[in-house]
């Protein structure tokens, strides 16, 4: 087993390590989800916290890791005799992201569970992290039906698993850490609030702290047990600090004067639920104890405020997380003012201890690891990670450096403000697909409603009853059944067929020309593309945003689950120039055929916003009539936002959406609650059409 990096050698990263270690202290508090780009150290953080984390008492030989001193009587290896029990080390169990349902919460043995009656269980990761860890990397990328499971199992601390009136119920409470880029997308606001912390993090610009990144990383990487051996003492110095607060915990006070504060920092910033003011409530108490306190003071409440509310101030998807600190001070000082007694609870012989203060991480330990070779980086880069690039500054995440778009010059005018965004049509891919889930289009899924059975390809994951039953039926005398059961064979397991919804991929393709450079034209037109991206995000889209405007086209965003990237490029696009429509469908055909050979399955819905004008070049007209004619004759699915306006048109978007086999829908129109209805299904024939 390869030694994992040690904790207490990261470099930085205060917050990641604070919210990690107070969750150590307190698994209450709910977990951590750690945002961030790439290269920064969180899965590197996330893997050696397991490593501090005290041992557990677990009852010999039980699966799903029960208390000796109070077992679980409902465990499916129950009931447990008193007495036996081992220790071991907590356990942290990582999640990948395309894992199964089955080999998340467990399966059962329906081919026994027919034929004997016996509720033969396999347990699953649920099972395995409980009283542990449960790490999900790439946490925005899961999906959704495994996301519902670990809302379930988190909101009630057990896995439930129904199979055809068989049922199987074990307890699942685990402590929730997930990793995430925001650049791929961002999480469903359910999952965002069962996460009791949040931290970003960044690479540092700072060259001496990038310098001791690589320094530790390569001396990792020459020995891991020397390395490891070497911050040893940091290590059990953390360990017995998280073991110590916690013993101190139940002694800590939260008295009423932090509770006023807390709540009243929960509604001056407008957070949904009360969970908030609970995490917060338990985070600071934690924080208190880390500092060996008994006593929570102001400075607790305001560090679990920026851990706690961040990411419950989310309204919509193109706002960033935060938390305004300067609002956060006034309301901590409108409502401060100490409980009787409060500040004499200090006990704390060393508020400079192991680790630091109560609102710091542990020391980047020991000073030969700052002076000579002797010691390594995290295995992804920590806080100077080696994928950060040069020193310079990064946007921001979800921000992208906007490209000069092609044929720019003179004519370009400043990008126009948006205008308000709102609710759309449903644009939906005719046919039926097999792609990732989603809720936009018809697909063939795992879940959804039961259509039909077949034969199963490999494991049976949803048995269809009466199928099977039927298949089995016409056999038993010849099986000779005797008994009350059906004699039950792998031929005659019938696998449920089901229709749910897909994820598309919307590829946006945008007319920046002059001929839409009306100041308050555009806006319109913005607004109507942010909304059909607020639509994607809320349908569990990929997006894509092709421009065209003076002599060419841009691929302004390639395929991304990242709404939020798409909305930043669209907000600065300029406009001005030619209109090479032509050159926009062309590059937009060229992305759709490298995204095919990348995701296949993943069905396309091209949406065009232009006023249907092609100019400049050698015949422009039918230049883009054949380029029209392309995604025709592959039937990929498309619909044009026709953005003329005035009292005279020309109808020409309407007959680019024949040409494209498409269809058209004006500004207007594309609103939900236009007199045209609610949903506009795009015409023509998918490619990937049943």
């Amino acid at each position: 087993m390869t030694t994992p990096f040690p904790f207490t050698a990261v470099v930085g990263q205060d917050d990641l390590r604070l919210a990690l270690l107070l969750n150590a202290v307190s698994p209450a508090v709910g977990g951590v989800l750690v945002r961030g780009e790439k290269g920064t150290a969180k899965s590197t953080a996330v893997r050696a916290l397991s490593a501090l984390m005290p041992r557990v008492d677990v009852v010999s030989g039980c699966r799903f890791s029960c208390d000796p001193g109070s077992p679980d009587p409902g465990c499916p290896d129950g009931p447990h005799e008193p007495g036996a029990f081992e220790s071991r080390p907590t356990r942290m169990v990582e999640l990948p992201v395309g894992a199964s349902e089955d080999r998340l919460v467990g399966a059962l043995d329906i081919e026994r569970a027919l034929a004997e009656g016996v509720k033969a269980f396999e347990p699953g990761l649920l099972a395995d992290a409980h009283r542990g860890i449960l790490y999900v990397d790439e946490v925005n990328l899961l999906h959704d039906h495994l996301v519902d499971l670990l809302l379930d199992a988190a909101a009630m601390g057990a896995s439930y698993v129904e199979r055809e009136g068989v049922s199987v119920r074990h307890a699942a409470r685990f402590l929730l850490v997930g990793t995430m880029n925001p650049e791929e997308g961002e999480l469903r606001p359910q999952l965002l609030d069962r996460f009791g912390l949040t931290v970003e993090v960044a690479a540092s610009r700072e060259p001496e702290q990038r310098v001791e990144v690589v320094r530790r990383r390569l001396a990792y990487d020459d020995d891991p047990d020397g390395f490891a051996a070497r911050w040893a003492d940091e290590e059990a110095s953390v360990r017995a600090r998280i073991t110590a607060a916690r013993d101190l915990l139940p002694s800590v006070r939260l008295g009423d004067g932090a509770l006023r504060q807390i709540a009243a920092t929960c509604a001056a910033f407008e957070v949904d639920g009360m969970r908030a003011d609970i995490v917060m409530a338990r985070t600071a108490t934690a924080l208190a104890a880390w500092a060996g306190r008994t006593q929570v003071l102001a400075e607790d409440v305001r560090q679990a405020a920026l851990l706690a509310l961040p990411h419950r101030r989310r309204r919509n998807p193109f706002d960033a997380p935060g938390l305004d600190e300067d609002k956060l001070d006034e309301t901590l000082e409108r409502f401060g003012g100490q409980d009787e007694g409060e500040g004499e609870g200090n006990d704390d012989p060393d508020p400079d201890g192991p680790g630091g203060g109560g609102g710091r991480p542990p020391s980047d330990g020991p000073s030969e690891g700052t002076s000579g070779g002797t010691s390594g980086g995290p295995s992804e880069g920590t806080s100077g990670g080696t994928e950060g690039g040069d020193a310079a500054a990064r946007p921001e995440a979800g921000e992208g450096r906007e490209p000069r778009p092609s044929g720019a010059g003179s004519d370009e005018q400043r990008p126009a403000r948006a205008s308000e965004p709102f609710r759309t049509k449903v644009l939906s891919v005719p046919g039926l697909g097999d792609g990732a889930a989603g809720r936009r289009s018809r697909a063939r899924t795992e879940h959804g409603r039961t259509t039909g059975a077949r034969r199963p390809r490999g494991a049976l994951t949803k048995l269809h009853l009466a199928a099977t039953v039927l298949a089995a039926a016409p056999h038993q005398r010849a099986r000779g059944r005797s008994g009350p059961g059906l004699v039950i064979r792998r031929d005659d397991l019938r696998q449920a067929t089901r229709e749910g919804r897909e994820g598309n991929l919307v590829l946006f393709v945008v007319d920046a020309s002059g001929s839409m450079a009306a100041r308050q034209r555009m806006g319109a037109v913005k607004g109507a593309v942010l909304s059909l991206l607020l639509d994607a995000y809320q349908r569990r889209d990929k997006v894509g945003l092709v421009t065209f405007r003076g002599s060419a086209a841009d691929v302004a965003l390639p395929p991304t689950s990242s709404v939020d990237a798409a909305a930043v490029r669209l907000q600065s696009l300029p406009t001005g120039g030619r209109t090479p429509l032509a050159a926009g469908l062309l590059k937009a055909h060229e992305v759709l055929r490298v995204e095919r050979l990348r995701d296949p399955a993943r069905r396309a819905l091209v949406v065009v916003v232009t006023d249907g004008r092609a100019t400049g070049g050698p015949e422009p007209v039918a230049l883009a009539s054949r380029a029209a004619r392309l995604f025709a004759a592959e039937s990929v699915a498309s619909v044009v936002v026709d953005c003329e306006s005035g009292p005279v048109r020309l109808g020409l978007a309407g007959r680019l959406a024949d040409e494209l086999g498409g269809t058209a829908v004006t500004l207007d129109e594309l609103r939900a609650d236009s007199i045209a209805g609610l949903v506009r299904d795009v015409q023509g024939t998918s490619r990937r059409a049943a």
